[in-house]
């Protein structure tokens, strides 16, 4: 059995507590083939610098194809609500979706149409004249203030311009914003509300309940976090402590070990009583920092801080570095990566683990002479064949892609705000507003 099929039958988040109505669930309730469903996705690949419209990463346009060709084959008319970028709530031509939609017809093997806006008359003619089957691509939702700020006028003229009869939500990506399109269009359509696959798939990776099976391993697996198979670890990077705070709290409640890298460790040097020389700190952070230390010893909780790290005279890509141990930073330089002691320390403990879940870089990882540390945990992980490996989106992704190595591990998230909201224990609410089971 696929992972795909075995998450269709097990949609569940304690983060919602009840199950919520999958596909499967949404034909069972009414006749797709005479349907029009719209269906929010998060589509805001990365295109091009230099020319703005080659899309350089299409990970999010093939992750949405398992639920846009169930819609297709059940025969209903397919309206497309996304996103592209964060434009100030007016049209932006570098922020039109028409870059997407040659490789988005490519992959669903199907000519998209798009449509000028993502509201009016324009909008009804179009999905007026669809087939079965057939796909509409409005234009970027976030071209109107209503969309960001929720307004019920927007939401309504959303639902009501397409003239949906039905509603899926596959855009885990944006879950944790209550925007017109994942939240409030919901009210306005006299029909079911589901989750597609891929918001299924995240959910029962970070936190489901149900069984399900391991694609690659052929093992059973429940909810990563809630209930996991021992040892779990996390490993938590990124510049800033404010941040991380609630998920890391979240993981001390969770795991057996919790490895911390990036920028943030050198906040909680400052609270151990190290010099950190030039090194970003979070001054306000560092009471905080000196409790999570604290908490995690009574907890009993592995919490791992790099013991040396690679200094560097400056911020830049042809600094000159070294490597020190951590209270042996010299006045005037920065760190920028965790050290190969380090290195050797959480790739160990990584390789001991059953269940990983890695949110943020361990260094600045763009610049090859502060890499070494991120993608020493990539190898860590993908070497590991017999854990569960949880990527969860942001920068770790990138560094797991720049790597070669997404196909080793066992999920990547296609959400960054959204994993981590999800980690912390947070309710999504654009799950939240799906219909129940």
């Amino acid at each position: 059995m696929s992972l795909a099929n075995a998450a269709r039958r097990s949609f569940t988040s304690s983060s919602v507590r009840r199950g919520k109505l999958g596909l499967e669930g949404l034909a069972s309730k009414v006749d797709l083939g005479s349907s029009r469903v719209l269906i929010r996705l998060d589509l805001n690949v990365p295109l091009s610098k230099d020319d703005g419209v080659t899309i350089t990463d299409d990970t999010r346009l093939r992750a949405v194809v398992p639920t846009m060709n169930f819609l297709k084959e059940q025969g209903a008319q397919v309206v497309v609500a996304t996103h592209i970028g964060r434009p100030k709530g007016e049209p932006d031509a570098k922020f039109s979706v028409a870059p997407i939609v040659g490789r988005f017809s490519e992959l669903l093997d199907t000519d998209v149409v798009k449509v000028d806006d993502c509201v009016g008359d324009d909008v009804a003619q179009a999905c007026g004249a669809m087939p079965a089957g057939g796909v509409v691509l409005l234009e970027n939702v976030r071209f109107h203030t209503g969309e960001t700020k929720n307004f019920d006028d927007f939401a309504a003229a959303l639902a009501g311009s397409c003239g949906a009869t039905a509603y899926v939500n596959d855009a885990f990506g944006t879950a944790h914003r209550a925007h017109a399109s994942t939240e409030g269009v919901v009210k306005f359509i006299d029909g079911p509300a589901a989750g597609g696959y891929l918001m299924e798939k995240e959910l029962v990776y970070i936190k489901g309940r149900k069984r399900v099976i391991q694609r690659r391993f052929n093992v059973y697996i429940k909810g990563a976090i809630d209930d996991p198979k021992r040892p779990l670890t996390a490993i938590l990077g990124g510049a800033k402590v404010s941040t991380k705070i609630p998920v890391i709290e979240s993981m001390l409640d969770k795991c057996d070990n919790v490895l911390v890298g990036g920028g943030m460790i050198f906040t909680f040097y400052k609270a151990m009583g190290h010099s950190v020389g030039a090194s970003l700190i979070e001054e306000d952070m560092v009471p905080m920092a000196k409790d999570l230390i604290a908490k995690a010893q009574a907890k009993g909780v592995n919490f791992l801080l790099p013991t040396d790290v690679v200094v560097a005279d400056k911020f830049a890509a042809d600094a000159n570095y070294k490597v020190v141990p951590v209270d042996g930073i010299p006045d005037g330089w920065l760190g920028l990566d965790v050290g190969p002691a380090t290195q050797a320390t959480f790739s160990a403990t990584a390789a001991a683990s059953t269940t990983v879940v890695w949110n943020g870089p361990m260094g600045v990882f763009e610049f090859d002479a502060f890499s070494k540390g991120t993608f020493g945990v990539a190898d860590a992980l993908a070497a590991n064949e017999s854990a569960i490996t949880i990527i969860g989106g942001g920068d770790s992704v990138a560094a797991v892609e720049k790597a070669g190595l997404a196909d080793k591990m066992s999920h990547i998230s296609t959400g960054g705000g959204a994993s981590l909201e999800l980690l912390e224990g947070k309710v999504l609410p654009g799950v939240a507003a799906l219909d129940d089971a």
